[in-house]
C-alpha cells in the first residue's frame, strides 16, 4: 500500500523504514526535503520511499500516520486537511509540553484530548489514535523478555478501527486492544505520562504496557 508518515522525526522515521520492510511504499512529509537525517532514504529505490511536502505526502497515501510535534500540528492539519479527506488516519501523537529542567506536561487532557482535537480538524477523515505509549525503536516488532505488550487504539468509524488493527498486526503487535471511540484518547494520552515517568525513576526507556489477566 502507499502510505502517507506526516512528520520526520524519530517516530516518522521509525515506522517508515518498518513499512517499508513490509513491503510498503511510503513518502515522508516534512518542512525541510533536504533534511540531513533523511539521507538514508537515498538508499531505497524511490518508489519504496521518497520525501516531499506535508501535502505532498498527504496526497500519496491511501492512508496515513501523524507523527508531528504536537505544537505544529494544527498548521500542519490545516494545510493537509483536503488531502486527508475519507482516509484512515493514525494519530500516533501526543500533547506534550516541554518546560527547561521540569517533566514534560500534557497541554489539553480531561475534558478533551490530541485524538478528539485532530478528528474535529479532519471532520473528512477517520481517525485513529494508537501508537502513543512506546518508544519510537519498539513501534515496529516489539519483543520484551517479562512478557507480550499490548498496545491500545481507540476511534469513532469501526471499519477504521480493523483496518489499523491489521496494520499493527502486520508490523508486529500481538495483543491489541479496542478500548472505545476516539474520546477514549483521554485516557491514552495521560498514559503517555505514566511512561515518561517510569522512564525516569527507572533510567530505562525500553519499557511497555501489558495487561495481566488470572
Amino acid at each position: 500500500m502507499k502510505v502517507s508518515i506526516i512528520g520526520s522525526g524519530d517516530v516518522g522515521q521509525a515506522l517508515a523504514r518498518g513499512l517499508i520492510e513490509l513491503g510498503h511504499n511510503v513518502m515522508i512529509g516534512t518542512r525541510d526535503v533536504n533534511k540531513k537525517d533523511l539521507h538514508w532514504v537515498k538508499k531505497h529505490p524511490k518508489e519504496k520511499i521518497s520525501v516531499g511536502s506535508y501535502t505532498e505526502s498527504a496526497d500519496f497515501g491511501e492512508f496515513a500516520i501523524l507523527a508531528v510535534a504536537w505544537n505544529a500540528s494544527d498548521n500542519v492539519l490545516t494545510v493537509i486537511k483536503p488531502e486527508l479527506s475519507g482516509k484512515v488516519v493514525i494519530d500516533v501523537t501526543n500533547p506534550l509540553i516541554f518546560n527547561d529542567d521540569k517533566p514534560p506536561e500534557l497541554a489539553v487532557g480531561h475534558n478533551i484530548s490530541a485524538g478528539e482535537m485532530v478528528q474535529q480538524t479532519l471532520s473528512d477523515s477517520h481517525v485513529i489514535k494508537t501508537l502513543n505509549i512506546i518508544n519510537h525503536k519498539n513501534m515496529v516488532n516489539p519483543k520484551y523478555k517479562q512478557g507480550k505488550p499490548v498496545m491500545f487504539l481507540c476511534g469513532n468509524n469501526s471499519s477504521a478501527k480493523t483496518f489499523v488493527k491489521q496494520i499493527l498486526i502486520e508490523i508486529g503487535w500481538e495483543d491489541i486492544q479496542d478500548i472505545g471511540g476516539i474520546k477514549k484518547s483521554r485516557l491514552l494520552e495521560p498514559l503517555c505520562l505514566l511512561w515518561i515517568e517510569y522512564g525516569v525513576v527507572n533510567d530505562t526507556w525500553n519499557h511497555s504496557f501489558s495487561v495481566l489477566n488470572s
